[in-house]
């Protein structure tokens, strides 16, 4: 079966997902940014606005003291324009670096940090007229003209019933004074665009969400691309000149931290190394905790002579021990004796008091 008509059934793969994210095609809600930074807006707007309009209004003040400007009435509003203009920056400064924070933070929530130039290279999938006939009527599509309807339905209605509360305090402002006026539609204003805020938030979760789901599902995977996506893998020389790098490095680790608090190392003599530690009050029997062939036996010998550590040649002992053990396991019982013999041998040179009896 063809791999563009078989069923997609696997999860993505690591590969896959990578692949996708070079070429900028990640889950993403514009809808989202845009919720975030308005709510984010109508809070800052409630906790600075009274400082920003103090402010402007104490620099239009100053700009409009008779004793600094000239009377021309061209030259007072060019003075107040300038002075005002001038220290505007300062005091909306902070209000629009906390925006741009927000922007930065809820994109890299959504995508984390994708540098790729594909979205924005011209390809003739791009221009085609089937193709985007395809867009036009997809699933997702779809789903963007229900939640698009959806927000405009649920926003009417939040600002209908917002604004019928206002309604007699609308009728009466020709009972109040300005500030008055102002006030009310400040408020006014304030909690239909939270309102609206945290109704577009909800909405553009929900949208992420798909997205997300969506994005998943595009990605999906048939077994035959999950196999072949294998074998290119295993079958990729950089990738694996790399985990033998990694595996030389972890091994090296291991053992720079492992033969120094070995008890023995048992060598074939040159070819075989195996580091052998003992606590007869921990465990049950001798464990490996380092073993290697060639360089690597070579490696362990070197660093038991840096650290003092016993070496002990045994041919038949280090072939039988390198074959049945792997790092970490205890010595199997068949091969207690010889095991016991070396370490007595050892204890004792050391005045450790090793009762043979522990291993045998």
């Amino acid at each position: 079966m063809p791999a563009d008509t078989a069923e997609k059934t696997e999860a993505p793969t690591t590969r896959r997902i990578q692949e996708s994210r070079e070429k900028g095609q990640v889950a993403k809600s514009p809808d989202l940014s845009a919720a975030i930074g308005l709510l984010t807006g109508m809070i800052l707007l409630n906790i600075y606005g009274p400082r920003i309009m103090t402010g402007f209004r104490s620099l239009l003040q100053q700009s409009l003291r008779l004793d600094r400007v000239p009377l021309e009435p061209d030259t007072i509003i060019e003075h107040a324009t300038a002075m005002v203009t001038s220290n505007a920056w300062r005091m909306l400064a902070p209000f629009f670096l906390v925006l741009l924070i927000a922007a930065i933070v809820v994109n890299l929530f959504q995508v984390g940090f994708i540098l790729s130039t594909t979205p924005i290279t011209p390809t003739f999938e791009k221009i085609s007229i089937l193709k985007g006939i395809q867009r036009l009527f997809s699933a997702r599509t779809a789903m963007r003209m229900v939640m698009s309807l959806g927000k405009v339905a649920i926003i009417t209605t939040v600002a209908f019933f917002t604004i019928k509360a206002y309604i007699p305090a609308i009728i009466n402002v020709g009972d109040v004074s300005f500030i008055e006026v102002f006030g009310i539609g400040a408020d006014l204003m304030f909690k239909l665009g939270l309102r609206i805020a945290v109704i577009l938030l909800i909405l553009a979760i929900i949208d992420y969400a798909y997205q997300k789901y969506k994005h998943t599902q595009d990605l999906r995977m048939t077994k035959e691309e999950v196999k072949e996506e294998m074998k290119r893998m295993e079958g990729d020389p950089i990738v694996r000149q790399r985990r033998r790098a990694v595996a030389r490095q972890l091994a090296a680790q291991r053992m720079g931290q492992a033969v120094p608090k070995a008890d023995v190392v048992i060598t074939n003599p040159t070819h075989l190394a195996i580091a052998l530690k003992y606590d007869h009050a921990a465990d049950p029997a001798p464990k490996v905790v380092a073993r290697g062939a060639d360089f690597m036996a070579k490696r362990i010998r070197e660093i038991a002579n840096e650290n003092g550590v016993p070496i002990v040649e045994r041919k038949p002992l280090a072939q039988a021990l390198y074959k049945s053990c792997q790092v970490g396991d205890y010595v199997p019982p068949e091969l207690y004796k010889a095991v016991a013999e070396v370490l007595a041998y050892i204890f004792e040179l050391a005045g450790k008091g090793f009762r043979r009896t522990a291993a045998s």
